[in-house]
């Protein structure tokens, strides 16, 4: 069994993956980037680090290994636990490199230094795209020349006489029209105040009574913040919807908040003991339903 392999798995659908007792592999999204030296744009990405620290076992490399080897959750923690004495001992001597993450070696300090591979792409939302290159733009700046101006002679030309005249005679009958015009608006102007003084005082003396009000209604709405638990702790996936109710049931019988908590990628739907908010509480009790309930219980994360 190559423990590497199943490592790259799951780093495509989390951003962590603990190893028991050695260290934690952990991502990070970084945005498209564009090389202004080499002339290349580069697809968003996951950067991979490592952090000796994160040593504690949530079940999620134990529990995908138990499930794609058919192996019980024991036998592949052992497996773990032994390629992990394979990797300190080398380290004692030499360089590990992991299969597509990097490789890890001591300094002085005896301290892990991990060192990635930038060759793989672990962001499934950029599969298929490749490193663009593409060739630099050169740049010309050229003056424009401002255009010569155009002179244009402007020809005087005679207005007749029976012209001017016919244009006085319609100035004349231009403001006949429009001394009417403004007299008619004006009387227009008089009657439309009077009719709106009238109204007024029809408004003014008016009086609205309403013998039945309606009787005031308060309404109190509670709103209710919903707490994200994106912490499942596995009972069992089943192929078919009916087992997993009657998983539910069985599991709230025994006092579990058990429910399905949807089907995952290979079509099985997923049953929980319980779900949490926080991530240690859902630790603490998945190893009291390991050691009381059930041995195959694991962790999901749902983000």
């Amino acid at each position: 069994m190559t423990l590497a392999t199943y490592i790259n798995d799951l780093l495509y659908r989390y951003d962590c993956v603990i190893v028991p007792d050695f260290g934690g592999f952990v991502t990070n999204k970084i945005g498209a980037k564009v090389n202004n030296f080499t002339h290349t744009f580069s697809a968003p990405t996951k950067q991979i680090t490592f952090n000796n620290l994160l040593k504690h076992n949530d079940g999620l490399l134990a529990n995908y290994i138990a499930s794609a080897e058919n192996i019980s959750f024991e036998k592949a923690s052992t497996a773990i636990s032994l390629s992990v004495i394979k990797w300190q001992n080398e380290l004692q001597s030499k360089a590990v490199e992991i299969e597509n993450l990097g490789v890890l070696s001591l300094n002085e300090e005896k301290q892990i230094v991990f060192e990635p591979n930038t060759t793989v792409n672990y962001l499934t939302e950029s599969f298929g795209l490749t490193t663009v290159e593409s060739s630099a733009i050169t740049r010309y700046k050229q003056q424009v020349k401002p255009l010569a101006p155009v002179l244009v002679k402007e020809e005087k030309k005679k207005i007749p006489a029976f012209i001017k005249y016919a244009a006085t005679a319609a100035i004349l009958l231009t403001l006949g029209f429009s001394a009417i015009n403004g007299y008619q608006q004006k009387q227009q102007k008089e009657v439309l105040a009077n009719q709106e003084k009238a109204l007024q005082k029809k408004i003014q003396s008016a009086t609205f009574v309403i013998s039945n009000p309606l009787p005031t209604i308060n309404l109190n709405v509670a709103k209710e913040k919903e707490v994200s638990k994106p912490y499942h702790i596995i009972a069992g996936a089943f192929q078919y919807a009916e087992n997993a109710e009657k998983k539910v049931k069985q599991l709230k019988a025994k006092g579990f908040d058990a429910k399905i908590i949807g089907v995952n990628k290979w079509g099985l739907t997923q049953v929980s003991f319980n779900s949490y908010a926080s991530r240690n509480e859902a630790t603490n009790n998945l190893y009291k339903i390991q050691d009381t309930v059930s041995k195959d219980a694991w962790l999901l994360i749902k983000k």
